[in-house]
């Protein structure tokens, strides 16, 4: 495999390769083991080394599908959300209620969406994911070289990724760091859940109190690793999960946060900072807090900030 596209996930790789071919066809065939990266069965996360020899079956392409026309609304909506833009990166403001890919039973997310916008950018690339009732700070990539080195980047914690989160309880301690390893478990029904778990892998989550409320906290987080859903089950583990998360959260702090107008998840990729190699200064972009957070915090202060 040429070294362009080193990095690459192998589901991407395909559908970049496959044009006309279904999405729903293409996991089909990763599931399945019919794709096979040097003579072994991979599954759609893998990602592509240099070197890597990719055997793809035989498939029959739908040339006469016409490729759906992006909406004036969702062109509008994306392009609102660039907070950054170079020539080897975007940095989007996701928001809220987006995935961030198709699969999964969504038929297709913001990268999908990105390039029917932008047809003329042939190598735009998820950098990292975000859960899709999390809003902020989204990286993607416009060159393969710059997709490379983010992920090496990322695999040496030298991307500062932070977020707002409004944890349930007020808290006392003005920091907290957790240092425990997660594993994901699927249920019996096919939800995906993570847990703290003792076999699981490695994750450090750093707290930091900006604000106390008679019955919530605001706090920065620092991810140290990036795990799925790593935020979310560390803040549930310290008795205190984001309001608003219906997976891992308290069902009557919840209720309480929707009298008072929360209608998603209170967690927000705020800043994400990091160094490009030979340059001397630190990139940062910054993702507002969306209006609907922003005045519930208002609101909050009003009524009990202690």
């Amino acid at each position: 495999m040429d070294s362009e596209y080193a990095g690459q996930r192998i589901d991407n790789f395909l559908m970049g390769q496959l044009k006309g071919v279904p999405k729903s066809h293409i996991y089909r065939i990763l599931r399945k083991g019919e794709v096979r990266v040097n003579k072994g069965r991979v599954k759609a996360p893998y990602k592509i080394r240099a070197g890597d020899l990719v055997r793809i079956p035989p498939v029959r392409t739908d040339r006469t599908e016409v490729p759906p026309h992006p909406s004036e609304q969702l062109r509008t909506t994306l392009e609102q959300a660039v907070v950054f833009e170079d020539e080897r990166l975007l940095v989007l403001n996701k928001p809220s209620g987006m995935a961030v890919h198709g699969g999964s039973g969504v038929s297709s997310g913001i990268i999908e969406a990105l390039r029917l916008v932008r047809p003329d950018e042939r190598h735009l690339e998820l950098v990292h994911r975000l859960d899709r009732e999390t809003s902020g700070c989204l990286l993607i990539s416009k060159r393969r070289s710059s997709l490379r080195i983010l992920h090496e980047l990322m695999r040496e914690n030298r991307v500062d990724k932070r977020y707002l989160a409004l944890l349930a309880g007020s808290w006392r301690k003005g920091a907290r760091v957790v240092d425990m390893p997660l594993k994901k478990n699927t249920l019996q029904g096919g939800e995906r859940v993570v847990r703290v778990d003792a076999e699981g892998k490695q994750a450090v989550t750093r707290y930091k109190r900006l604000q106390r409320f008679k019955n919530a906290t605001l706090v920065d987080v620092e991810l140290i690793t990036g795990r799925t859903h790593q935020i979310r089950v560390h803040s549930a583990w310290l008795g205190s999960p984001i309001l608003g998360d219906t997976k891992y959260g308290e069902d009557n702090a919840n209720k309480h946060m929707r009298q008072m107008g929360l209608r998603r998840l209170f967690l927000h990729a705020h800043q994400v900072s990091f160094r490009w190699p030979g340059e001397k200064h630190d990139l940062i972009a910054n993702a507002p807090l969306p209006q609907d957070l922003a005045e519930l915090l208002e609101k909050l202060k009003t009524k009990d900030e202690v």
